[in-house]
């Protein structure tokens, strides 16, 4: 299942209430007279925290967090939104999200002025829109980026033999073939060169845009879907190459277990959240020795998945202007987010400030990835994360197995999902 993974991050006991001074829901009144509540997702809080306390500075409103786990974000959303009784002023949403409650949040078209959409990435401003109608503004954005060993691409002995058996110079690959490349050249001494993420579908759309496919899967009303044609196929058998250079049991490999087979020193490579790269250990192996480069590229050019979360403002709330207010502060405010433990900013203009700072060098990667023409958001269905649990993954763990039909797996997820969104 797709999860912005954020949640890796985080500590496992913070899924109870948090204040940033004043206590309760609902928008209950504090010290000040003025209090918010903002519902998150628990690996996202910190990004947000900096921007609440410079509101309350700024304001004297006090801003309360309620910190859910992904699973508990969803259902708390769904409970509340379908009700139309809410216990908060501001939630963060996944993308994959909105669609679903897109008839319960307050549209905030007024504030997608020209400025704020030429500061998004294209990517996020179309996902923003739903149906003709902004439903949320991006607080911060990801990607897949690649990571690779810097140890062991600069090593001479390394460049010297892999230029005698490929016949080009050693780099980080920008390309399908260079990456398979790679990955087929660390496979050694108990080392793999990559891993396969057969447990997650973004990987693989990642994959289907890098084709030039314009159709991630499906459009929202189904009348398009895009699997069973040439680009999936191209897509799938790239992604299924890959496993003979990656540790046994992919079909189960998720983003944390991918993410700890890097950290460990076990993978050469990775295609990884943008994220991750703040979150390296300092006591593991590889502390260090990590390079960053923007996705790599297919036959129709470089292109990741966006992973936003925007701020939406319910219907059904007591305070949608002062809701309104602190969605439009937290855009105005967004670079205050790159100080953060995650570093996760949504702006053009605050990834600019800080790319050319130590300890940003993910930055301009994910820049490049977000700002390549192939890449695309999700369809806006409501239908998607039943998409991605009943035909997408099943699909892609299928064809990992030895003597998959790559081509009937995707005549038989192009049915399931005509079934569904239609």
């Amino acid at each position: 299942m797709l999860r912005r993974k954020l949640a890796v991050a985080a500590s496992a006991a913070a899924v109870t209430a948090l204040a940033l001074g004043g206590c309760g829901v609902g928008g209950s009144t504090s010290s000040s007279g003025k209090n918010i509540t903002v519902l998150v997702e628990a690996g996202g809080h910190a990004e947000l925290q900096p921007i609440a306390d410079e509101y309350t500075k700024e304001t004297g409103t006090k801003v309360s967090f309620v910190e859910l786990p992904y699973d508990g974000l969803y259902n708390r959303l769904n409970s509340e939104l379908t009700s139309g009784s809410v216990s908060f002023d501001v939630a963060a949403m996944d993308s994959v999200w909105m669609p679903t409650f897109k008839d319960a949040v307050a549209p905030l078209d007024s504030l997608f002025t020209d400025s704020v959409k030429g500061d998004l990435f294209p990517a996020l401003v179309q996902e923003a829109n739903i149906g003709g109608t902004y439903v949320g503004m991006p607080v911060w954005t990801n990607s897949e980026i690649l990571y690779y060993r810097k140890d062991l691409f600069n090593d001479p002995a390394n460049q010297a033999a892999f230029k005698t058996k490929y016949g080009y110079e050693l780099k980080p690959p920008t390309t399908w073939q260079q990456y398979q490349d790679a990955a087929a050249f660390f496979t050694k001494g108990g080392m793999y060169g990559t891993d396969v993420k057969g447990a997650v579908e973004t990987e693989y759309l990642a994959m289907l845009s890098q084709t030039g496919e314009k159709t991630m899967v499906t459009n929202a009303d189904g009348s398009q879907v895009s699997l069973g044609d040439a680009d999936s196929l191209k897509a799938l058998q790239f992604d299924d190459s890959l496993a003979k250079y990656a540790p046994p049991g992919a079909t189960q490999v998720d983003w944390a277990a991918a993410q700890n087979l890097f950290n460990q020193g076990k993978t050469a490579m990775s295609l990884f959240w943008a994220h991750e790269y703040r979150q390296i250990p300092k006591d593991s192996p590889v502390s260090g020795k990590v390079g960053v480069a923007q996705m790599i590229a297919g036959p129709g050019g470089v292109a990741g998945v966006p992973g936003a979360w925007y701020l939406t403002v319910p219907k059904a709330g007591k305070q949608q202007q002062a809701a309104t207010d602190f969605v439009k502060f937290a855009y105005d405010h967004n670079e205050l987010a790159a100080t953060s433990s995650l570093g996760l900013v949504a702006r053009k203009s605050a990834f600019a400030k800080y790319e050319n700072q130590a300890g940003y060098e993910n930055y301009k990667p994910l820049v490049d990835t977000l700002n390549a023409p192939a890449t695309i958001p999700r369809p806006a269905t409501p239908k998607w994360q039943q998409i991605v649990d009943t035909v997408l993954v099943p699909m892609i763990q299928k064809s990992l197995q030895s003597g998959a039909d790559d081509q009937a797996l995707l005549n038989a997820a192009k049915e399931q999902v005509q079934s569904l969104v239609k």
